[in-house]
């Protein structure tokens, strides 16, 4: 399984992915963190991001993606993180750590951390 920043997600919805994102995502299946669904909400509602929410193929896409809750173990990982974010990229990567699950992000300050595991 991958975990998906929100970025990947939705370049992959929109079918903006490179080459290599492209094989890496049709080997795995996809997991999110859950603050992923609201920042896609969010991006949408202030016309940061263009997406049809009720589009079936999003919704498809979304329903047979794997959500990660937050939880308390992740939160605390934060506190272990060799970089710092906003708080949702902190989110995603805790994630990542605490479900040793490999990340995807084209996000550079994420990409620069020993901690976290990467796709």
């Amino acid at each position: 399984m991958l975990n998906l920043d929100t970025h990947i997600l939705v370049f992959a919805l929109a079918g903006k992915l490179t080459a290599k994102e492209k094989r890496l995502l049709s080997r795995e299946p996809w997991g999110i963190s859950a603050i992923v669904l609201w920042e896609v909400v969010k991006l949408t509602q202030l016309g940061r991001i263009e997406m049809d929410l009720d589009d079936p193929e999003v919704l498809r896409t979304l329903s047979a993606t794997h959500v990660w809750p937050i939880t308390l173990d992740i939160c605390r990982a934060i506190t272990r993180l060799d970089f710092r974010s906003d708080p949702a990229d902190e989110l995603i990567a805790a994630t990542s750590m605490v479900h040793d699950v490999p990340l995807m992000t084209r996000d550079r300050r994420i990409r620069k951390s020993k901690l976290v595991p990467f796709a």
